[in-house]
């Protein structure tokens, strides 16, 4: 079974949940971007490397946080090679009821 991590930081809080994040992490895990976290996807994969996490499954945004995006923006970031997936609201409550996730953490510091 798997964790399906929500984590929504701002750019100065996401060190902190990512070390949150890390105090239960598996290898099969999950996370999903939320809000304008999507914008912080790099610094996200500094820490990931900084922290014990290892073995992630993907990582997802929603639709709507990445529409918020400015073109040049989700250019610059890439996203299409960071992320797994794009998910609209639909697809992110059919994910969170996944029975391949025994579980849902929301991270918000």
């Amino acid at each position: 079974m798997a964790t399906l991590y929500q984590l929504h930081s701002t750019m100065d809080k996401l060190r902190h949940s990512t070390e949150e994040m890390a105090l239960t992490w598996r290898a099969g895990d999950s996370i999903i971007l939320l809000g304008a976290t999507v914008t912080f996807v790099e610094w996200l994969n500094a820490y990931l490397g900084d922290s014990d996490i290892e073995g992630i499954t993907a990582i997802y945004a929603l639709a709507d946080d990445v529409a918020n995006l400015s073109d040049n923006t989700t250019a610059k970031l890439n996203l299409n090679a960071k992320l797994a997936d794009v998910l609209t609201d639909n697809e992110w409550v059919t994910m969170t009821q996944d029975p391949q996730f025994d579980k849902v953490v929301t991270i918000s510091l």
